[in-house]
């Protein structure tokens, strides 16, 4: 995330053109006859015996005299950098828009928001930034930060799955279990059932897919994060080249020209699919993106766009538009949409106007980020059972009241996920916070309990 560093405290103002001139007598200077009705003008030399012509003062050059010294005023002391308030911004909307995907299945979020290339590209910019640092240590801090939580989500998903009925290595033998290693390290694909418990059970059987669908994030972030120097270096040798590689790669591998069977295509794909997101935080990041006019950058980048929505139509899936379902489509629609985001980006160290009221709600998801995007799933579908619960109420048995809970099931979802997650983030959350080798907190919103603060809430 790019930092904008806080500007040190002006130079003092110089002395006014003028200050300090010559135009008066110095200190000590012998008594000279001055012109009449023009002071510190001396009278001019006469002759004895000539008379005297028309009076003519020649003015002479003032003569510099040192301004006396201003009191200095002490220097400010320079403030940290502060993060990037517009993608934090960026980054909270790409979660609420996750949240709402996940519930409420509507495929046009996909192209209204594509959240998943924007995450990207916000890591891509922090781990160029990070970048400037020995390779290693970015790279293992990186890793660090990210294990544990799914350490903690990975041990409770696992107890479900076996608490089910769940045997790894009933269909695969020694090679399920061993898959298991990839809860420890996602290098791959962690392995889940595709149908686990009881139909009669408190949730359908496909719940442990939908549960651990966003495993494949970590998996892509971890593949990012290890080739983040190379693409680094290649991408500071030629970097238009860099950044649309991807694309032509995904025309490759994301529509069937190239066929690369099981799990390893998955993540060959999705690395293709969102390795220009990547590159153009890199882009951001380094400058480059400034460089280009913006009318050019944006026409281009639309083409791109239009690009993506035209191979779409032609490639609709089993859910129509939903770009999640058509990797050329969502590679393409993706780097443009985050091209024109980053274009635009202001570079805020405070939220502006009104938006200056999320900034607690912002901070909390930004610092939270990782908990957030891997608990959402599972509490998506806790609320199912507390929702049914309302079908035992005694007027329930009227169908109007419970056709009217049917309608609005998805609604209800909605609104009942975000307490859980707020629980969620006070349960474990704090995981973050060691993995990144802080103290632990409970809510970091970025506001001091008992205190009112103004500008805390966006450091970090």
């Amino acid at each position: 995330m790019t930092e904008t560093p806080w500007s040190a405290a002006p130079p003092p103002r110089p002395p006014h053109e003028g200050h300090g001139g010559g135009r008066y007598p110095r200190p000590g200077a012998p008594d000279v006859p001055q012109v009449p009705g023009v002071p510190g003008v001396p009278a001019p030399h006469r002759t004895p015996g000539v008379a005297p012509g028309p009076l003519t003062a020649t003015v002479p050059a003032p003569t510099a005299v040192p301004a006396p010294e201003e009191p200095q005023a002490p220097a400010a002391a320079p403030r940290k950098p502060g993060r990037d308030r517009y993608l934090d911004l960026l980054r909270s909307i790409a979660l609420v828009r996750v949240v709402l995907y996940h519930i409420f299945g509507w495929a046009w979020l996909t192209v209204l928001f594509p959240s998943m290339g924007v995450m990207f590209a916000l890591a891509g910019s922090l781990m160029a930034r990070s970048l400037s640092r020995p390779a290693m240590g970015v790279i293992r801090g990186r890793v660090r930060r990210l294990l544990p939580p799914m350490w903690v989500f990975g041990a409770l998903l696992l107890a479900m799955f076996v608490y089910a009925g769940w045997n790894p290595g009933r269909s695969e033998g020694a090679w399920g279990w061993a898959a298991l290693l990839n809860y420890l390290v996602p290098v791959g694909a962690p392995p889940y059932p595709w149908s686990v418990g009881d139909a009669s059970g408190l949730l359908e059987q496909t719940w442990a897919v939908q549960a651990a669908g966003p495993l494949w994030y970590l998996r892509a972030y971890l593949w990012f994060v290890l080739a983040s120097p190379l693409l680094l270096w290649a991408f500071r040798r030629a970097p238009w080249p860099t950044i649309l590689a991807p694309l032509g790669l995904t025309a490759v591998v994301g529509t069937g020209l190239v066929q690369i069977p099981g799990e390893l295509g998955n993540a060959v794909t999705d690395f293709a699919v969102y390795a220009g997101c990547w590159t153009l935080g890199f882009a951001h990041q380094q400058g480059l993106l400034r460089e280009i006019p913006r009318y050019l950058a944006v026409s281009l980048a639309s083409l791109v766009m239009a690009f993506g929505l035209w191979w779409a139509s032609g490639h609709l899936g089993p859910d129509g538009w939903d770009l999640n379902d058509i990797p050329l489509a969502q590679a393409t629609w993706s780097f443009g949409f985050v091209t024109i985001l980053l274009l635009y980006s202001p570079s805020w160290q405070t939220l502006p106007g009104r938006l200056a009221r999320w900034d607690p709600l912002i901070t909390l998801s930004n610092n939270r980020a990782v908990t957030i995007y891997l608990w959402h799933n599972l509490l998506i579908l806790a609320t199912v059972p507390l929702i049914d619960l309302l079908y035992r109420l005694p007027f329930m048995d009227d169908a109007r009241w419970g056709n009217a809970l049917s309608t609005t099931y998805s609604l209800w979802m909605f609104v009942l996920v975000w307490p859980l997650i707020g629980l969620m983030v006070v349960a474990v959350g704090w995981v973050e916070d060691l993995a990144a080798r802080r103290p632990p907190r409970l809510w970091p919103d970025g506001t001091k309990r008992g205190a009112a603060t103004s500008g805390a809430s966006h450091r970090k």
